[in-house]
């Protein structure tokens, strides 16, 4: 067989199992019994579910958010609400910190190793400015995408697939980017889920939790800008830093399987 033909082969596979998987969860109205309404609704059987299968129930919600996330399925936001509400904030903060970042890191792969030719020429026109972004500041530049995002969360995927980021790189920057905001929703699905009256809605906790849920990205926006331009006058930080890992990496050839 020639290996032109098998990797034309791989891909029409993978795309059928990414189709099929879509279609049953079009089917199944798997969509509509994640929306947050739902999900709110069932909050009592899904705790008596959780009390009673701790790891099933955590292992469910891990798996779908990773699906959700590899897919680019409209589905975090409900699934991170929902699942403060549920398990809890220590629970849903790191189960749906790992879950996001493994979901993320396989739609990465996809590109690099997959659809690279599609995305290029589907999003190919984007590149130069994260072309620009990586050349200025490095791993540091997708920490700020992850922390406050300029481009959409596939978006994001995708294109540092084109990219010779190593994986362990893309990894752990998208992990500890998104880990600021992660935490900001977890906590407003924590004082959601304690909403059992219409009075609850007032309740200094939600008010609290909301209020933050509007000015993060604000404040992340300024923190960051602050710190990329100290690293850059200085050389030192996290921008210094990572500039010169980025360096020790050309010298030494990017390990984009590494």
């Amino acid at each position: 067989m020639r290996p032109g033909w098998t990797d034309a082969a791989r891909r029409a596979l993978l795309l059928a199992a990414v189709a099929a998987c879509l279609g049953a969860a079009w089917w199944s109205g798997l969509g509509e019994w994640l929306s947050l309404a739902r999900l709110k609704a069932s909050q009592a059987q899904l705790v008596a579910w959780h009390e009673a299968s701790p790891a099933l129930s955590v292992g469910a919600y891990m798996a779908v958010y990773v699906a959700s996330a590899a897919l680019s399925l409209p589905w975090a936001t409900a699934l991170t609400l929902a699942g403060a509400a549920v398990f809890g904030f220590w629970t849903t903060l790191w189960a749906t910190s790992l879950s996001s970042t493994v979901g993320a890191t396989l739609a990465f792969l996809g590109a690099r190793y997959v659809f690279r030719d599609a995305v290029r020429r589907r999003f190919g026109h984007r590149m130069v400015r994260l072309d620009e972004g990586l050349a200025r500041d490095g791993a540091f530049y997708l920490f700020g995408l992850r922390l406050v995002p300029a481009f959409p969360f596939f978006l994001v995927n995708l294109l540092m697939g084109l990219t010779a980021m190593p994986v362990r790189t893309y990894f752990w920057v998208s992990l500890v980017g998104m880990l600021p905001g992660t935490t900001v929703y977890v906590n407003a699905g924590r004082e959601l889920g304690a909403v059992a009256t219409p009075g609850d809605v007032l309740s200094p906790g939600l008010l609290a939790a909301m209020t933050l849920l509007g000015v993060f990205p604000l404040v992340a926006r300024k923190v960051l800008d602050r710190v990329r331009s100290r690293g850059a006058a200085s050389g030192s930080g996290p921008v210094g830093e990572m500039r010169r890992n980025a360096r020790k990496e050309d010298e030494h050839g990017p390990d984009p399987t590494a």
